[in-house]
């Protein structure tokens, strides 16, 4: 019979091999080899590759993509490489926006900043009177100007959250406020309306499929640090057949709350599942971020000599996961310090133990800071490592908020790729977007460099380098095992026709440029979602 799509004229990644063909019927990879020939027929389209790769669709494995697609509209601070590029760009939008009772935004960085912490001050000179709130780059921080910190009721005497802190000078509230901190204010922000979420989603699935992303994961189906609760645009998105991309979500779990909370997630499972869409994942936070000395460390930070925050008590921690575990859940852990991580493990092992392998594939994201004696325990307990690579580099966040404070031999711990790789981990990739860039050649650029692309700084800790390959691999077949979309992440028959065709082949050029690959066209299910 002949094929509906076939791509020939350039390399196949199928597997372990470069084959010079793939063909599709319908929506399934139909056949992969060397001569196309004989599935040609009148009716075949065909792509002619014309040198370029063709790879399996890549998957990221922790990606907010309705608030990302949400905050693409607001005051986006990400290029503001100064104080004064800052202040411009919230001026500009306060003027452009002049009757929002509240002026909101993302992207600013922490190494812009003096200590990595802006002053209310800053902003009252640029927007004296209407409230201005504006979350960092990791979104585990928001700076917020005077009339922001006295809508919410924050004075001298407030205290700090049991899972944040209000920063503080001699006069009082700075404006900045970490982690659960955050709370106080974005709670009183304006709803994000029904039609503006399911914008902020299709706004993000042609950014994500512009870049070759087929499926995801979002890792917050809740609301925190002022993004909401994306999960009715992805309920509405299916029953619509508006989701191009193949998307699963995880439940956000709730802190301040216990075990009671399995029922309330249980019917949130069963209801998304009747729209058609899978969220049977949990996301469970355990630590902040290291730049503000939020992240759980087994031992101090050097400049504080205190540990970082730990969310959830460690010991709550494994009987909830073996809880989840046992009602088919699977458990997306935020683990950035050493501490973190280790309770993580600790927990996936105590479900192990009680429930036996059920096949849930639990995974720990980000993975910052790892003790080298839990390396090898991703790979015994079958615990994906969820990697964001371009967090793996030289910048000043790195060198002058984070290295510091860790010291040389913590530091010489942060983003272990290769160690996992080579202790039997099995690795997943992602964004984090709207953290970093959701691009995932660049990320790929990152793992098998340790340097961003096109920068001329040293390698940051170059043993932890990986290969192309698995880079690759990580953001297609690993991601792929986490979704628990097992028919994806590979070109072989009986495969969904989830593809890319890049502009070049990076396994022909150095790997100093591999960063410089675009994204021709992606398909989905046969279809052609991005190019032409």
């Amino acid at each position: 019979m002949h094929a509906d799509l076939v791509f020939a004229g350039g390399p196949v990644l199928a597997g372990g091999r470069r084959a010079g063909f793939a063909a599709v019927t319908g929506d399934r990879i139909t056949a992969v080899g060397d001569d196309p020939a004989p599935l040609i027929g009148p009716r075949t389209d065909v792509v002619d590759l014309g040198g370029r790769l063709l790879l399996p669709g890549f998957q990221d494995a922790h990606v907010h993509a309705v608030g990302g697609g949400i905050e693409l509209g607001r005051c986006d601070l990400t290029g503001a490489a100064t104080v004064a590029d800052c202040l411009d760009a919230v001026a500009a939008y306060a003027t452009a926006h002049p009757r929002l009772e509240w002026l909101t935004g993302s992207g600013w960085s922490l190494e812009t900043f003096e200590g990595g912490l802006p002053h209310r001050r800053l902003l009252d000179a640029v927007v004296p009177e209407r409230p201005v709130v504006l979350v960092n780059r990791d979104h585990h921080g928001a700076w917020l100007n005077s009339a922001a910190l006295a809508r919410a009721g924050i004075t001298t005497s407030t205290p700090d959250p049991p899972d944040g802190r209000i920063e503080r000078d001699a006069e009082g509230a700075t404006g900045v406020l970490q982690e659960g901190a955050m709370d106080l204010v974005t709670r009183l922000l304006p709803p994000v309306t029904e039609a503006d979420k399911l914008a902020g989603l299709l706004r993000a699935q042609r950014l994500l499929h512009s870049l070759g992303i087929t499926a995801w994961q979002d890792p917050l189906l809740g609301d925190y640090g002022g993004m909401p609760d994306p999960s009715s645009a992805y309920a509405t998105a299916s029953e619509r057949g508006l989701l191009t991309a193949r998307v699963t979500g995880a439940l956000w779990w709730d802190r301040g709350r216990g075990a009671e909370q399995l029922s309330d997630l249980l019917a949130r499972r069963k209801s998304l599942r009747e729209s058609g869409f899978r969220a049977g994942s949990v996301k469970i936070m355990l630590d902040g971020v290291a730049e503000n000395h939020t992240a759980a460390l087994l031992s101090p930070y050097l400049c504080t000599g205190h540990s970082g925050l730990s969310f959830v008590d460690p010991v709550a921690l494994r009987e909830h996961v073996t809880l989840l575990d046992a009602h088919g859940f699977q458990v997306h852990f935020h683990a950035l310090g050493d501490r973190a991580v280790r309770d993580a493990l600790d927990a996936v092992e105590a479900a192990l133990t009680a429930n036996g392998r059920t096949g849930n594939r639990h995974h720990l994201a980000h993975l910052q800071v790892v003790h080298p004696d839990d390396v090898p325990r991703f790979g015994r307990l079958g615990a994906t490592a969820t990697v964001q690579p371009l967090w793996a580099v030289h910048e000043p966040q790195m060198d002058e908020l984070t290295i510091p404070f860790l010291g040389a031999e913590r530091a010489a711990w942060q983003y272990p790729f290769g160690a996992l790789l080579r202790a039997g981990a099995t690795l997943a990739a992602g964004s984090d977007w709207p953290v970093s860039s959701p691009d995932p050649l660049l990320g790929i650029h990152v793992a098998v460099n340790r340097i961003p692309y096109g920068e001329d700084v040293p390698a940051f800790l170059p043993d932890q380098r990986i290969g192309l390959g698995a880079a690759i691999a990580a953001y297609t077949t690993g991601s792929a095992h986490v979704h628990h979309l097992d028919d994806t992440g590979a070109i072989r028959p009986g495969h969904r026709a989830d593809l890319v065709v890049l502009d070049r082949d990076p396994f022909d050029g150095p790997d100093h440029e591999i960063g410089a690959a675009k994204v021709a066209m992606t398909f989905t299910a046969g279809r052609c979602v991005h190019g032409s």
